[in-house]
């Protein structure tokens, strides 16, 4: 036996990254998982568009309004963007779109309607949502879908800055922070879930 047969082998393997690659039984197939990710994520930024149209109904006039249309235009542009790649891949949108029109819409203006520190708790607890939930998705889909990955860390840094924005706001000096925040990403969470689903 040669001296080359031998010799142990001394590389190591990197540690599996998370990605579509990776199936395992009882997962949705790839395609599957990739139609849910874009299916979450039209009806998330839909449901952020009404979120910021209940806003500027009650605040439209008021000191936040620049800021307010300027994050209403960025959810709009992010949906137009998950509008295109939902009609050329075929996904099925949410059947809840009749649920998150209203929620949406109630969720900005009763927000709003508690103040401008509110409607800013608000936003930054459905980015911060957003936020961890499109790091996830880039990371399962790794490199076997690199424009759809960019394209959700490109939306994944507006969203960070809404978060930013709203925070010096004042968003932490809204009344029942802890509460408040809390039931918005709770909210959020679940309408995550769904819209995955349904």
């Amino acid at each position: 036996m040669s001296d080359e047969a031998k010799t142990p082998e001394t590389t190591k393997a990197e540690p599996p990254r998370p990605s579509l690659a990776r199936w395992h039984p009882g997962d949705p197939d790839p395609a599957a998982q990739v139609a849910r990710i874009l299916r979450v994520d039209h009806a998330g930024e839909y449901g952020a568009r009404r979120i910021y149209e209940g806003q500027l109904a009650v605040l439209g006039r008021g000191p936040q309004a620049g800021t307010l249309r300027q994050m209403h235009r960025q959810e709009e542009k992010h949906l137009r963007h998950f509008e295109r790649l939902i009609q050329e891949r075929r996904v099925r949108p949410t059947a809840l779109f009749p649920v998150w029109h209203v929620a949406g819409f109630a969720l900005g203006a009763a927000t709003a309607l508690l103040g401008e520190k509110a409607a800013m708790a608000c936003t930054q607890a459905v980015e911060e949502v957003i936020e961890e939930h499109y790091t996830r998705q880039a990371e399962a889909l790794g490199d076997e879908e690199p424009e759809l990955k960019a394209t959700i860390e490109e939306f994944r840094a507006d969203e960070v800055h809404h978060r930013d924005t709203a925070i010096e706001q004042g968003a932490r000096e809204a009344p029942a922070y802890p509460l408040l925040t809390g039931a918005i990403k709770a909210g959020s969470k679940l309408a995550i879930w769904l819209s995955e689903r349904f």
